[in-house]
């Protein structure tokens, strides 16, 4: 369902079977609003992004947004009544594979992006990356500190270092502080200077970076941490972005070069980019280590640069929809335009996926209904319930999902904020449900079992084949990823003001009723083709925001 706010608005009721309004704008106690020329006075004041009671609630009484039950009152709430922490609980309806219901499509127009295409470095698996990357990977945490001397001495000499400005600052500061100038220090601010060096001077101007992880994993852990690690390694080594990588291994962890190299095939059989392996154990001085890996990792950037951009219809867009630091408007603007840019993609034959499954509670049966085979359906809720039971084991539940930020901007239950996160894969069908870092098979709209957690959720997605990332936030994120553009865009116009260097794309207009979810998910889809066409990066890649976690599988809401 697509909703258009007009202003004056001032209240929206998002489903006609709800029984709340949600306030677009902060409102004093004493205020009537009106639905359907139903009217309730406000008890108190409410702030923007909250929900008001359309209707006297008992004890017990359950509260509907999105069409869905989101919750269940612990007291009685009146009509004009806020709702809180303190009168509603986390509920949410069954869902059960044996109910589904049959799921009628109807398409939007895309016909002004069919023919469109963008630039790209075509691999020969028949994949396109939106990006060319060389990948440098530990396979286990010991080799973390090699894997920063090389970021160290490649990033600087080959133009890829981050400005130097703060360090500039610090260097000011130890000045004034030797020189006995407090007022300098009381006034340090950050000096002026390039961003980042220009790409005609970079030594190979068709690669665009080298991205060095670091994790925590490899040995002690179990088996099961080992292999996937592994997995996850080769989803980044695969990945349509990355033109090559160098793996240093210890030699005697528990993720073994062996296992690491039969999860590449099994991703790509045919696997023909360059990849450099040095185990340190066998090389035998870290000096010998790391020369060979400047070496040996300089003759596969030379192999790397040798790639240019080609163009490539859309369908070889594989785009990962992810929310973090969500709001109160997060299901009324942004995801809501994800959703109808998510549709548009499908309908012109590209890929989307939908992770955070902690963020689909309450919402999972209208997704079974969605699902075009029923094995898929099976899986959902099979991960579904295994991932519920995870938690409970050790005393948690997905009702603990929403963060005090989360909180604090109106969304006080999971079920709000799954129903609401939701809305980022639109309403097309489900063509394949997918466990954490498996890649899809076939185009179309994808659930992909990650936690909500940020960086986990867009580590997984990138390891599933991402070649972008669209991250709606209302509160703000720097969040990046090493191999996937990740797009930060803003559920209201307040924040991309306020943090500009962190938002890409503005969804806010949708929120005042000056831009429908369908001009502003058009418009991010025009955005979105010259990024990954090269045109522009996204602010996480200015600021070098490459985050990188792989998720052991405990318990991560």
């Amino acid at each position: 369902m697509k909703t258009t706010l007009t202003p004056p608005s001032t209240t929206l009721k998002i489903h006609p079977a709800d029984n709340v309004l949600v306030a677009l704008t902060d409102l004093p106690g004493g205020t009537k609003v009106s639905e359907n020329g139903h009217t309730v006075t406000l008890t108190h004041d409410v702030a923007a992004k909250h929900k008001i009671a359309l209707e006297t609630l008992p004890t017990g009484g359950g509260v509907t947004m999105y069409g869905v039950l989101v919750g269940k009152t612990t007291r009685p709430v009146e009509a004009g009544e806020a709702l809180t922490t303190f009168n509603l609980r986390h509920d949410a309806e069954p869902f059960d594979v044996a109910r589904r219901q049959p799921y009628a499509w109807q398409p939007p127009d895309a016909s002004a992006w069919q023919s469109r295409t963008f630039l790209g470095y075509p691999r020969s698996d028949g994949r396109v990356g939106t990006r060319n990357y060389w990948l440098v990977v530990p396979l286990v945490f010991c080799e973390n500190r090699n894997i920063l001397v090389l970021k160290d001495a490649f990033e600087r000499e080959l133009g890829y270092a981050p400005s130097e400005r703060y360090r500039w600052q610090v260097r000011d500061l130890v000045a004034a502080y030797r020189h006995g100038n407090q007022l300098a220090i009381e006034r340090s601010a950050l000096p002026s200077g390039p961003e980042a060096v220009p790409a005609e001077s970079l030594i190979f101007p068709n690669l665009d970076g080298i991205k060095f992880l670091t994790h925590e994993l490899g040995c002690g852990g179990t088996n099961r941490d080992a292999d996937a690690l592994c997995a996850l390694l080769a989803g980044y080594i695969t990945h349509p972005n990355v033109a090559g990588a160098t793996v240093l291994s210890l030699g005697c962890q528990k993720s073994q070069i062996d296992t690491l190299r039969a999860e590449i095939a099994r991703r790509d059989p045919r696997f023909d980019r360059p990849l450099v392996y040095v185990d340190q154990q066998t090389t035998g001085t870290e000096e010998a280590l790391l020369s060979e890996a400047i070496r040996e990792t300089f003759r596969g950037l030379m192999r790397a640069n040798e790639q240019t951009r080609q163009p490539a219809p859309l369908t070889q867009l594989t785009v990962g929809l992810k929310c973090g630091g969500s709001d109160g408007f997060s299901g009324l603007s942004a995801n809501p335009v994800l959703g109808h840019l998510s549709d548009l993609l499908v309908s012109l034959g590209g890929t989307t996926l939908l992770g955070e499954f902690p963020e689909l509670c309450g919402v999972e049966q209208q997704l079974i209904d969605r699902c075009d085979r029923e094995a898929d359906a099976e899986k959902f809720a099979r991960l579904m319930r295994e991932y519920a039971a995870q938690a409970a084991a050790v005393g948690a539940g997905f009702d603990m999902n929403p963060s005090a930020g989360n909180i604090k901007d109106g969304l006080i239950t999971d079920a709000i904020k799954s129903a609401g996160a939701a809305k980022k894969g639109g309403t097309a069908p489900i063509a394949g449900v997918l466990d954490y870092t498996e890649w899809p098979t076939r185009p179309g709209l994808h659930l992909l079992c990650t936690p909500g957690n940020d960086v986990l959720a867009t580590t997984g997605m990138a390891a599933s084949g991402a070649n972008l990332i669209l991250f709606t936030t209302g509160l703000g994120t720097p969040t990046g990823n090493p191999v996937a553009p990740t797009v930060k865009i803003s559920t209201n116009s307040r924040l991309a003001g306020r943090m500009p260097d962190v938002i890409d794309f503005d969804s806010g207009p949708v929120v005042t009723g000056h831009q429908t979810i369908q001009q502003n998910g058009e418009a991010l889809l025009e955005w979105l083709i010259a990024l990954a066409s090269g045109r522009h990066r996204t602010k996480a890649e200015a600021l070098n925001q490459d985050d990188f976690m792989p998720w052991r599988r405990g318990v991560n809401l």
